[in-house]
């Protein structure tokens, strides 16, 4: 993970591009850690989230999801994407995410917590989560929901439907969208005008509206804790994650 701060704007870029940033959970606390630390930070004005090699990000890391099941990480995944998500929200400063590539799993929850999404035309979201008998989280149950309404919410989480960047833009989901050599011009000049808006009045209007439109979010990923360690447990999540791993067709189990 990579974290640049120069005239008031900071930049994290998740740095796996062999994973396509895929995150284990020392990536995830790291991501949470950074930006707590940039959202304290008077001279930091706007903080862009964004991926290495052409790739947002493809989520959790699956072989580390499959090899510590025993030892309790995904149960310390879900704490530490919760922090991380919740460090994107109550930060001061305005948040854009940059995606260029997959936003996928958990790399999607991210996204969209964010306050803006600014993606390429080869830019994808998906929420596999079902294919491996687990939920959505990060707070995407509600998210998701809020900008798209539940109808198209339900296709993603249910039917794992993949959505361009056009889609999401016609969506409502992103907030711009842009070719694929401009979109590290257009980021940079987002955040410029950014860095240039008051921030007070910036830090509160993000409060109201993440208010009315999210709600209590937290609650919401209290929620889908509960639910996730139910999953987490399940034969159909070990299932999932095997036949991921092993590339072939999941064969779930028929008991609820």
């Amino acid at each position: 993970m990579r974290v640049e701060a120069l005239d008031g704007v900071a930049r994290v870029t998740l740095d796996r591009p062999d994973r396509r940033n895929a995150l284990d959970l020392a990536a995830m606390e790291l991501l949470g850690e950074r930006v707590s630390e940039l959202a304290a930070r008077v001279d930091v004005r706007c903080i862009v989230l964004t991926g290495a090699g052409g790739a947002f990000c493809a989520g959790a890391d699956l072989a580390e999801h499959g090899a510590g099941i025993e030892q309790g990480q995904p149960k310390a995944m879900m704490v530490a994407v919760a922090r991380a998500i919740s460090a994107i929200l109550n930060a001061p400063q305005p948040v854009l995410a940059v995606v260029d590539g997959a936003a996928v799993g958990v790399g999607m929850s991210l996204a969209i917590a964010c306050d803006m999404v600014l993606a390429s035309e080869r830019s994808y979201f998906l929420l596999p989560f079902t294919g491996i008998g687990l939920i959505p989280d990060g707070g995407v149950t509600a998210s998701v929901a809020s900008s798209t309404g539940r109808a198209r919410a339900m296709r993603m989480a249910l039917r794992q439907e993949r959505m361009s960047a056009a889609e999401a833009f016609d969506a409502g989901l992103i907030a711009h969208l842009c070719g694929n050599e401009k979109l590290a011009d257009t980021a940079a000049a987002w955040a410029r005008d950014l860095t240039a808006a008051p921030q007070q009045a910036v830090a509160r209007t993000k409060v109201l509206i993440n208010r009315h439109t999210l709600g209590d979010l937290a609650a919401v990923m209290d929620r889908e804790a509960a639910e996730q360690l139910v999953l987490l447990a399940s034969e159909d999540y070990r299932e999932g994650v095997a036949a991921f791993l092993e590339r072939r067709p999941p064969r779930f189990g028929r008991s609820r």
